[in-house]
């Protein structure tokens, strides 16, 4: 049951020593102490009729700390036990026998902190030598950089005969080769204020432009990106032809390429050719004329590049004059082909 406390008094200091840690250098200590030890030693070999009991004394102790982790120490105590002789006196004679105590411990300080536990080895002579194996658990508390005051309790286990003590110590030592000069951590020089570079001049830096290199003209968004935004396009295409021909003229190609461009660039773009015609001559090869100009352009657009699916034709014949005068220049004006497109198109905002 002793040794249970033991375990569990060591495992709670271990769990408290972090939070009081104190760096301490290496070097000799020397201390005096009182404690009180609970012995309950019975039939003692030459000694049949003689119990000893408690004992209360004082010691003196010089260790060697070598780290803030491990200590080790000697320790004398001079020792006055409470003793019980039951023969030749029938009723017993109580009185006190001298002993004492001498031995070595080494101390392993939890985290470098206050509390230590402590495992050693003793020779404790009263009436006749006992050997034991100790260990237990301390408090240190540092009244100066080098003056400090110590309790303890440990528990005794006999080699020779099996007893099983217990020990309660109060010291205080001093442990030389400690400075009290403060000592002022280094800090480390701070790091150079470096301005955020905006290699292509846009208002946004280069660690968070995600668009480098924008032209300068161009407006951006908060990422560095160009800005656009949406812009009606409408292309128109008008052919005219001489009178009596569906044929297309060669001067327009240039145009009917264009369209073809645009509607290469914006390929949801459809096209509806309107053909037409002048009024004299009979409506009804009129209405075929015009149909016949408009497949002529179609075929123009096929020639560079678009699909037929995206083209269609319509003939108006001589229904939708442009001009209704009944001139050679007015006839001219309404012999036509007449397309418009238009498309949404995504264009740069600028600066």
């Amino acid at each position: 049951m002793k040794l249970k406390s033991l375990t569990i008094a060591i495992a709670l200091a271990a769990t408290s020593a972090s939070a009081f840690a104190a760096e301490k250098t290496e070097g000799f200590y020397i201390g005096v102490f009182g404690d009180y030890y609970d012995a309950s030693w019975k039939n003692l070999n030459m000694h049949q009729n003689l119990e000893v009991n408690e004992s209360a004394s004082w010691g003196a102790e010089v260790g060697y700390r070598f780290s803030d982790y491990w200590s080790a120490r000697l320790e004398y105590a001079d020792m006055d036990f409470n003793a019980f002789l039951k023969n030749p006196i029938p009723n017993g004679n109580r009185n006190d026998v001298d002993g004492e105590r001498f031995g070595v411990d080494a101390l392993y300080h939890f985290g470098g902190g206050p509390f230590y536990g402590l495992f050693g080895i003793k020779e404790v002579k009263v009436a006749t030598d006992n050997t034991f194996l100790n260990a237990g658990v301390g408090y240190q508390h540092f009244i100066t950089d080098g003056l400090f005051v110590n309790a303890e309790t440990s528990v005794y286990q006999g080699l020779d005969r099996g007893y099983t003590d217990v020990n309660a110590k109060l010291g205080i030592n001093y442990l030389f080769g400690q400075s009290s000069t403060p000592v002022v951590p280094v800090q480390p020089a701070p790091e150079p204020v470096v301005a955020p570079v905006d290699t292509d001049n846009d208002g946004v830096i280069d660690a968070d432009d995600k668009c480098p290199n924008t032209p300068m003209v161009d407006a951006v968004d908060a990422d560095g990106c160009t800005l656009y935004e949406d812009k009606e396009v409408t292309v128109k295409l008008l052919v005219t032809f001489p009178n009596n021909t569906a044929d297309v003229p060669n001067k327009y190609f240039d145009d009917i390429k264009q369209v073809a461009d645009f509607m290469k660039e914006n390929s949801a773009v459809t096209v509806q050719l309107e053909g037409h015609a002048s009024a004299p001559g009979d409506a009804s090869y009129n209405q075929s004329l015009s149909e016949k100009r408009a497949k002529d352009v179609a075929a123009e657009l096929v020639k560079d590049g678009i699909e037929e699916s995206r083209i269609s034709t319509v003939g108006y014949g001589e229904d939708r004059l442009k001009n209704p005068a009944n001139t050679r220049a007015a006839n001219a004006e309404n012999r036509r082909v007449e397309a418009q497109l238009t498309a949404i198109e995504k264009v740069k905002v600028k600066r």
